[in-house]
């Protein structure tokens, strides 16, 4: 069973920065795709970037093109959203989730709300920033 583990929310002021982990385990093949939704508060889901091992092939949302950046660490399993210049309305619970075909997560990046047939979740993690 695939499982997903996100770290590094918090609480930051509006042009400050962090840094989410997303770290995966069970995964059955080297070539899958890990990405990053984010909800807030009253509104709806939203992709925000993905990138598929193991050639690092990217996606970002173009709310948050230039300012986030995803990368992978593919020994360890583990992709980062670095978040810089950061805005109030990047303010929303941010999840990652994870699909064995880029095409699918393609899909559900700009489809979020077809993201039931993603393979895993993860549990989210709070992201506030403060103007």
């Amino acid at each position: 069973e695939v499982q997903l583990v996100e770290s590094g929310g918090g609480q930051v002021q509006a042009g400050g920065s962090l840094r989410l982990s997303c770290a995966a385990s069970g995964l059955t093949s080297d070539d899958y795709t890990i990405g990053w939704f984010r909800q807030a508060p009253g509104k709806e889901r939203e992709g925000v970037a993905c990138i598929r091992s193991p050639d690092s092939i990217t996606y970002y949302a173009e709310s948050v093109e230039g300012r986030f950046t995803i990368s992978s660490d593919n020994a360890k399993n583990t992709v980062y959203l670095q978040m810089n210049n950061l805005k109030p309305e990047d303010t929303a619970v941010y999840y990652c989730a994870v699909d064995f075909y880029f095409t699918s997560f393609l899909t559900v990046m700009t489809h979020p709300d077809r993201g039931e047939v993603l393979d895993a979740w993860g549990q989210g993690t709070v992201v506030t920033v403060s103007s």
